[in-house]
């Protein structure tokens, strides 16, 4: 089974790129964040041509996640994470599909910080982590993918002090994060290439793409149970390239076939 995560940056304008790709990389799950879509603007019927199946929550200005299935429709068991019901933006949903749970996850990028944005990263990273704990409890099969909005060590990120500020290099989200790999959830792509920088994500300002100056965003989180199956993994980099590209590139994971 192929999995992968991919932050499209806007569903609809990125369509053409997001299609080309299911094409060429034959993922038979995939985990979407930033749909900047509303529900019913997501693009379902296009989705369906190409072979894929979906559970969304969309939202029309931000946020919005989901999960394509190839061949078959996830089985949706959560479209919102625990712990925040007072919480209207789209940035969890879970499903299953072929004996595996999986999150679709954008994590608040934070920023301004200090400040409310800040806050509001931070306790919906603690909301994760006790959502993931509960998930770990289960012993099942799990991965959790998508766009923390983290960069959890100076490895995935070029040499710079230009993000020192911002609140993806902060010590509270990086320590969130710890406390999941902590936790017995597997750093699916640092697992795979621990010496390798596997940049995710290039921002669209100061040439950041072309000079390779890059961030390791999006991450795979494997419960123990799946980690045993963990083949192979990277980062399809050159989507990043293409014409209208999102600032994202899809990171992927491929897993053996359960005993």
């Amino acid at each position: 089974m192929k999995i992968a995560t991919f932050n499209i940056n806007n569903v609809n304008r990125r369509l053409p790129n997001l299609l080309a790709w299911l094409e060429a990389a034959e993922p038979d799950l995939v985990c979407l964040q930033e749909l900047k879509a509303a529900q019913d603007a997501f693009p379902q019927k296009a989705l369906s041509s190409a072979g894929y199946e979906a559970v969304w929550k969309g939202q029309r200005q931000w946020n919005g996640v989901a999960i394509l299935g190839r061949g078959k429709t996830p089985i949706l068991t959560r479209d919102q994470l625990p712990g925040g019901d007072s919480d209207t933006q789209s940035r969890y949903i879970e499903a299953a599909y072929d004996g595996v749970i999986v999150a679709s996850i954008y994590l608040p990028n934070g920023n301004p910080r200090p400040g409310p944005k800040f806050d509001y990263k931070l306790a919906w990273f603690d909301r994760l982590v006790r959502h993931a704990g509960e998930l770990m409890d289960a012993k099942v099969p799990v991965v959790l993918a998508g766009d923390y909005n983290v960069v959890p060590t100076d490895l995935d990120i070029y040499p710079t002090k230009s993000w020192n500020d911002d609140a993806l290099t902060q010590p509270e989200p990086r320590s969130a994060f710890r406390s999941l790999t902590d936790a017995g959830w597997t750093d699916a792509i640092r697992k795979l290439h621990p010496a390798e920088p596997m940049f995710s994500f290039w921002d669209y300002k100061r040439q950041r793409w072309p000079q390779g100056k890059g961030l390791r965003l999006d991450h795979l989180l494997l419960s123990p149970q799946i980690v045993p199956r963990l083949m192979a993994g990277g980062v399809d980099r050159d989507v990043r390239g293409e014409e209208g590209a999102s600032d994202h590139a899809p990171v992927w994971i491929e897993l053996a076939d359960a005993e």
